[in-house]
């Protein structure tokens, strides 16, 4: 009796071995990238094809395509080299706000047999925004009598920019 225990046993932990190695080869990694803002048209993000581990052949058989989470299409792939390129112009200000991390999701999926990844685009901030003021003019009346190394507050300046 206990002999046919430990046959089942082991037959589980096989099968277990089994699902968990066969579940972790179709597993991907998932792919990021980072750019600064207002790149030009065209601009190369990343190599999709190498990085996926694709070759060049494939990325056109197998009709390799980026589909946006977002409102515009932002990137497109150059089927003749395999890259992630720049659409069009990102303003990171009109996209995320005035939140700390901006990051673009993307679906890259390839046909034959059908593939799917996540790739993320992470858009960062550069300074293209002068800071302002609520108010042009500032008038401060300080009084003669007034002790050398005060300090005036001011209001603080409004930077669109994180």
């Amino acid at each position: 009796m206990t002999k046919k225990r430990e046959y089942r046993d082991w037959r589980w932990q096989a099968l277990w071995w089994h699902n968990v190695l066969l579940l972790w080869s179709t597993t991907h990694g998932q792919t990021r990238y980072s750019i600064p803002e207002e790149l030009k048209q065209g601009s190369v993000v990343g190599n999709l094809a190498k990085d996926l581990g694709l070759g060049l052949s494939e990325v056109f058989d197998r009709k390799l395509r980026v589909a946006s989470e977002a409102d515009k299409q932002y990137f497109s792939v150059d089927a003749g080299k395999g890259e992630l390129v720049v659409n069009d112009r990102i303003d990171r200000e009109a996209l995320c706000g005035q939140s700390a991390s901006c990051v673009l999701p993307l679906q890259v999926v390839i046909e034959d047999p059908l593939q799917l990844f996540r790739v993320e685009v992470e858009i960062l901030d550069i300074n293209d925004n002068s800071p302002r003021f609520p108010s042009n003019d500032v008038t401060l009346e300080i009084a003669e009598s007034t002790v050398v190394g005060v300090r005036f507050p001011l209001e603080g300046a409004i930077d669109p920019d994180v």
